[in-house]
């Protein structure tokens, strides 16, 4: 159990997705205007994240492996989050229009949002079990909605704070991303 709460952890604060490896910034300054977009864009995203390591792990498995076929592991995992994304899609038009309506181009955004992708190849990098690539993504999955709820309670404050014109709109998003990444740096020493 220790270590799955040390993958975990890694995966949520040490090697956040957003503020450390800093992949899926589109959506990290896209989607944190308002915090209720933000959290359901987390939401989603976590949702793809997860169940799309769950199926890619026994593919590559169980039959990319096996065949050689190792080559083909981008193509196939990019084919696979793209089909979870449609699901998703069709789940929030039905059953959350106002959230689907507000995330416009960005749901869609979803299927080539590297974040995903990269936590799928890291669980064959690492040679995770099943069971910790789930736990990896699970925690990956927590550090993206984490990010993208604290930057978007940033940009709420930002709005009412008195900020030079040179630094207004999206430069001091960016100085505020890095001041996030570097505050995230910090969990580097959190698990031995």
């Amino acid at each position: 159990m220790n270590e799955y709460l040390k993958i975990f952890l890694s995966s949520m604060l040490i090697d956040n997705v957003v503020l450390i490896q800093f992949l899926a910034l589109c959506p990290f300054i896209g989607m944190t205007k308002e915090t209720d977009k933000a959290a359901g864009m987390g939401i989603a995203t976590s949702f793809v994240m997860v169940l799309a390591t769950a199926v890619t792990y026994p593919i590559y498995q169980c039959i990319l492996s096996p065949l050689g076929l190792e080559f083909l592991q981008t193509l196939v995992f990019i084919l696979v989050i793209a089909s979870l994304v449609q699901l998703v899609e069709f789940y929030l038009k039905k059953s959350a229009p106002a959230l689907y309506s507000s995330m416009g181009v960005y749901l869609a955004l979803i299927t080539t949002n590297c974040a995903i992708l990269a936590v799928t190849l890291n669980c064959i990098s690492k040679n995770y079990s099943f069971l910790e690539s789930i736990v990896y993504a699970v925690g990956s999955a927590a550090g993206f909605l984490l990010s993208l709820v604290l930057m978007s309670g940033v940009r709420q404050r930002i709005k009412i704070a008195p900020v030079p014109a040179f630094l207004r709109g999206t430069p001091i998003l960016f100085v505020t991303a890095g001041l996030l990444s570097m505050a995230f740096g910090g969990f580097a020493g959190l698990i031995k």
